[in-house]
């Protein structure tokens, strides 16, 4: 009898003991873990301060830039106090935090990268046709012209928060983050029942968003419907509205604190852009039909995959597909 009571003693401590390092362990882990993220997100790119610029007329422009990137609407929406040529959407809907947040598609490297050349109108393009490019395809509006104020102001606002980027040089944490492609289709039927359980109480069942009191601007934007960007819109490629959520949806989520995994993020966007939305005419769009991304789901295409597979994936072909072609034409160059 002693000698099962002094076993079972025994066995108690050891376990014990076992069980605080097995905790110190996942302490220390979490610790370390903890660390290393503060000292990526202390690299990630913060915007110029607009309250240490002197000169009183440049700041009056760059703050009414500010303004209209994150109140679009109350000024060029439908009920908008200048002229109503977009859907409603502020830029800000797009461009979290007027274009501040970290891996919230960003404008940290915008200044520092155009002018540039762009596969999809086959151009070297300037601000003023990047800014117009939001307008007529995220806002799917009509464009602004370049010496008007209200664009005058917006790209102030653009240049002056990304001129602490060295020209040529892209910031940290800009734009979207890219996730790892999945090894399956992305789901429209799962990121339905994702969509109804964690983004429907803000942009409601039927994706229209909600309306603010003054009717002017949305508190949360449609996601689809007439009201929504364009089939034109960047955020239309699941690659991009996938990477958009992950770091910044439902409300409150960030790079160091995600609320969506990398699957639940790619079957939701493929949810949202598998359901009505206005078009655009694109004709004239990837001019090198080569350049098009994997992920642009309107033919024709340089390979042999379907516009399905080229909208839900799985990618990881049709990639494997491109840099193969890549290479063989640099052969025969060569």
């Amino acid at each position: 009898m002693v000698f099962f009571v002094g076993l079972f003693f025994n066995t108690t401590i050891t376990a014990s003991f076992q069980n605080n390092d097995s905790n110190l362990d996942s302490l220390y882990i979490d610790a370390k873990k903890k660390v290393i993220l503060q000292n990526e997100t202390a690299k990630f790119w913060k915007p110029a301060d607009i309250a240490l610029i002197k000169d009183s007329t440049l700041k009056q422009e760059v703050e009414y830039g500010k303004d209209l990137i994150a109140h679009t609407a109350k000024y060029l929406g439908p009920n908008g106090s200048v002229k109503p040529i977009t859907n409603g959407m502020n830029c800000n809907n797009c461009h979290l935090d007027a274009g501040t947040k970290p891996w919230g598609n960003n404008y940290g490297s915008v200044y520092s990268m155009y002018p540039k050349m762009r596969a999809r109108s086959g151009q070297v393009e300037d601000l003023y046709k990047r800014v117009n490019d939001c307008i007529e395809r995220s806002l799917n509006g009509q464009p602004l012209e370049r010496d008007e104020k209200e664009m005058k102001a917006m790209i102030a606002y653009i240049e002056y928060i990304g001129s602490n980027v060295p020209k040529g040089k892209e910031s940290n944490a800009s734009g979207i983050y890219d996730l790892e492609y999945l090894n399956r289709a992305a789901d429209p039927l799962k990121g339905s029942a994702l969509y109804n359980k964690k983004c429907a109480s803000c942009h409601q069942m039927n994706g229209q968003g909600i309306l603010a009191e003054d009717k002017k601007e949305y508190t949360y934007p449609p996601l689809w419907g007439k009201n929504s960007y364009n089939s034109g819109a960047g955020l239309f490629r699941i690659s991009r509205f996938a990477g958009y959520i992950k770091y910044n949806m439902p409300l409150g989520a960030s790079y160091e604190s995600p609320q969506l995994s990398d699957e639940e993020s790619w079957d939701i966007a493929a949810y949202v852009e598998n359901l009505e939305r206005p078009s655009k005419d694109l004709s004239q769009d990837w001019p090198n039909i080569s350049k098009k991304p994997v992920d642009h789901p309107f033919g024709p295409f340089s390979d042999s995959f379907t516009e399905t597979q080229h909208k839900f994936g799985p990618f990881k072909p049709i990639k494997a597909e491109k840099t193969k072609n890549k290479k063989n034409n640099l052969k025969t160059l060569l």
